[in-house]
């Protein structure tokens, strides 16, 4: 939390007061705290009807409320405000998950949006956006009673009050986007690159600066309509089955579904529609071709694959601009069209691709998630794909020190001595053996019924001490330890270890 900012936005609300509802105690706690360094006067209510109450009696300057309460939602505690007050300043706190009730919100021209889990730093933003607001607000209407007869100033106040509703809405839109980007680590630098690489291309083209900067925004909500998509589709690291292809092709009406009921947006959600379409009628979701597909949409499904064939992913590595942009030429005036190709060619032989982008995880949470499908489901080790992904990363970032493999011998000879069911129990139990053993290691489990252990820093096991485990006593089994220094052997793939065997 930045303390300077604090006491910043402090000076600027001696006369503020804010109502905060929220029925999470732990949250309601934290936030209300914070809120006391801020504001001189914070009431606080736990559900919608209680914050109604207050409400009534009282006047607040802002409202922050969250969605989800009992007795009386969020959503119906907003609808009376705005049949008190119109122009209420009001934040609501949504789940990251919650677009439904997001997209209501924005029908009732909420003017802020605090997405859970909490951030303290970018609620301090939206506060501070709301302030800055209010506070201007207030200077206007001084200067307007004080002017009131001057046409020119009230032409101007209105053109602020609309340029403000277009904040609003463009600031829902885009926490929409944020959620996305907290999702997929690599999604919200494609949405960027696709923006600009589309802006660049139209403009190339001729296109007007309003053409360009509506081509520029639909690139950075194209993908909007992933909020919907499942993490285990979004993020899967491999090929997609036809049914989950299927699924994921949904993103597009999703996201035209979420921006057309902004009336500002109409024609950006065309674009945004259409950006999976095809020159020759072989996209979807409509399968339309030629210009019946709108401008924007045939410049933005190049940027799109550009993109997308030059950036790394954890299941590809990127192409070089010129083998994607021979990709291309190839498919001019099949999937794209002949004469933006031209234009676009132009703009994207030039970009800058030395930086490479990487669909990564940047936290434990993220990592988390993305393990999701690297986990064994037998014994909750990571499995040989994650083994991959990290050797790879590894090669790059030295992260990892030391490599253990564990081969687990005469196993094969128990399973046909007590079963297979009694087999997988053993893997279970020695796979919970070694994590609670070797809790700073990471463990994953290989070729069946072998194991790796990778460490930061250069540890070889014990091995007597592993052939001590107690289900080894009577089995007939037992370990034999094979160590890599990281350090000297390169090794990137976990195939090199099963040929090193």
């Amino acid at each position: 939390m930045d303390e300077a900012q604090i006491k910043s936005l402090k000076t600027k609300t001696e006369n503020f007061s804010i109502l905060y509802v929220e029925d999470e105690k732990e949250i309601q706690e934290k936030i209300a705290k914070f809120l006391h360094k801020i504001f001189p006067h914070v009431d606080v209510a736990n559900n919608g009807e209680e914050g109604l109450e207050k409400y009534l009696e009282n006047s607040y300057d802002i409202v922050i409320t969250d969605i989800l309460m009992p007795k009386m939602d969020g959503l119906e505690f907003i609808r009376h405000i705005r049949e008190k007050n119109k122009k209420q300043e009001i934040i609501v706190i949504s789940a990251n998950t919650d677009s439904e009730n997001l997209t209501k919100s924005i029908q009732l021209e909420v003017t802020g949006y605090i997405i859970k889990p909490i951030n303290i730093d970018r609620t301090m933003n939206v506060l501070e956006q709301s302030v800055d607001k209010l506070t201007a607000f207030r200077e206007n209407e001084m200067y307007k009673i004080k002017l009131e007869s001057m046409v020119e100033d009230r032409t101007k106040t209105v053109l602020q009050l609309q340029n403000q509703l277009v904040e609003n809405y463009e600031h829902a839109i885009h926490s929409l986007v944020e959620m996305i980007e907290d999702r997929d680590t690599y999604t919200g630098g494609h949405s960027e690159r696709v923006a600009t690489y589309s802006r660049d291309i139209a403009k190339e083209m001729g296109m007007t600066e309003e053409e360009c900067q509506l081509i520029y925004q639909a690139g950075i909500l194209h993908d909007v309509g992933k909020i919907i998509t499942p993490d285990s589709i979004l993020l899967k690291p491999g090929k997609l089955t036809e049914q989950e292809y299927s699924l994921i092709k949904d993103h597009v009406a999703a996201g035209y579904k979420i921006l057309s009921q902004v009336p500002m947006y109409h024609e950006l959600a065309k674009i945004v529609h259409a950006h999976h379409e095809h020159y020759d009628g072989s996209g979807y979701p409509k399968g339309i071709k030629g210009e019946e597909i709108p401008i924007g949409a045939r410049i933005m499904t190049i940027a799109d694959t550009f993109d997308a064939m030059t950036t790394s992913r954890i299941y590809k590595t990127k192409k070089t601009a010129a083998n994607a942009i021979k990709e291309l030429n190839e498919l001019s005036g099949t999937w794209y069209d002949p004469q933006i190709i031209i234009s676009a060619i132009k703009v994207l032989e030039h970009v800058n691709l030395d930086e490479v982008v990487k669909q990564e995880p940047h936290s434990y949470i993220e990592e988390e998630r993305f393990a999701y499908f690297y986990k064994d489901t037998l014994t909750s080790a990571y499995n040989q794909y994650y083994l991959d992904f990290i050797l790879q990363k590894n090669a790059d970032e030295k992260s990892f020190s030391c490599l253990n493999i564990l081969y687990l011998r005469n196993f094969t000879s128990y399973n046909h001595r007590y079963g297979w069911n009694t087999g997988d129990k053993f893997l279970h139990d020695f796979a919970a053996y070694l994590q609670q053993e070797f809790s700073d290691f990471r463990i994953f489990r290989i070729f069946g019924d072998d194991f790796v252990l990778l460490h930061q820093t250069h540890q070889v096991l014990d091995i007597e001490r592993i052939n001590n485990f107690e289900l080894f006593k009577e089995s007939g089994m037992h370990c034999e330890l094979k160590h890599y220094d990281l350090s000297k052997d390169n090794i990137a793939y976990y195939k090199e270890l099963q040929e090193k065997v």
